[in-house]
């Protein structure tokens, strides 16, 4: 399969394919304050994760938000996450306004085990939230807390996408691992679930998950990059095997975090794509469009 070789060719790429745009379940756009913060702890990447993290889009608000238009992108869903009690609804509020004021961006939320976060949560998914995002990494949480209980029923019973990091990468947390949040899955099994990173560095585990749950799906964000074979490399049947679920798999890149280009996974997943073929067109459209759009509840 053809790829795009850097960002100011997506979009004829995109054409090329026959492909209507991009559709990326995982980016992240943050209050200005809470931004700095986060690129500040890239910034020092080598003393947390023992090498560089060079963010490739350190732009503006405004110009973020143009080259994901410029990209082809047609929908994203900006997240949100909490890494203290009291910050969640905070959060909720501001990417509601952001998503209102931001042509294709699509309202998200997030939750943090604490009291109240059913209630926060049952009116962010009232005021039209359509995607959830929790990250037991930085959040340092174990997400069987049963504060989260009614939160995790109320995702069930809606059927709006949570997506989780959960795994290991790119390094262990106190409560991160995919058995961990097997647990959740198992008082919840028909959460519709998206592991990011694919459960990096636990692919296969991930699959696995995929195999028992039936709403469970894996995004893409930093899978098979250069960047991340360094620390977390793909098996390398990797195509093979999600050829066996192909619609279980979405785009995600974590833009504007990341240290390479946008283009680069995009080329990732076209490889995957001409690796099988039961693959091919079919899956890269799924992936990069069908699949996300369905989860969002988006006709585009």
């Amino acid at each position: 399969m053809t790829a795009p070789r850097d960002d100011d060719r997506i979009s004829d790429w995109l054409r090329d394919l026959g492909l209507p745009g991009l559709i990326d379940l995982h980016t992240h756009f943050l209050p200005q304050n809470v931004l700095d913060k986060v690129w500040a702890y890239f910034d020092n990447a080598t003393e947390h994760y023992g090498m560089r993290w060079d963010i490739n889009y350190r732009h503006d608000e405004p110009t973020r938000v143009r080259l994901l238009s410029d990209f082809g992108v047609r929908a994203y869903a900006p997240l949100v996450y909490a890494h203290k009690a009291g910050m969640a609804e905070w959060l909720n509020g501001w990417v509601r306004d952001f998503a209102e004021r931001t042509q294709d961006a699509v309202p998200t939320a997030t939750i943090y085990p604490e009291p109240g976060v059913g209630d926060y949560l049952a009116r962010a998914l009232g005021e039209g939230a359509r995607c959830v995002k929790m990250h037991v990494q930085v959040g340092g949480f174990d997400p069987r807390d049963p504060l989260l209980d009614h939160a995790w029923g109320l995702l069930a019973e809606t059927g709006v996408p949570v997506v989780v990091h959960c795994g290991h990468g790119p390094t262990p947390g106190r409560y991160t691992g995919l058995d961990v949040f097997e647990g959740v899955l198992r008082r919840h099994p028909g959460l519709t679930a998206v592991l990011a990173h694919a459960g990096m560095p636990d692919y296969l585990a991930a699959l696995a998950l995929v195999e028992r749950y039936p709403q469970v799906h894996l995004d893409t964000t930093m899978v098979g990059t250069a960047f991340s074979e360094r620390f977390a490399p793909l098996p390398k049947d990797w195509a093979a095997r999600v050829a066996a679920h192909p619609d279980r798999i979405v785009l995600g890149t974590d833009y504007p975090n990341i240290p390479y280009q946008y283009a680069d996974q995009l080329a990732v997943i076209a490889d995957w794509a001409g690796r099988d073929p039961r693959l091919g067109k079919p899956f890269l459209r799924a992936v990069l469009h069908d699949t996300p759009a369905k989860l969002l509840g988006l006709d585009l």
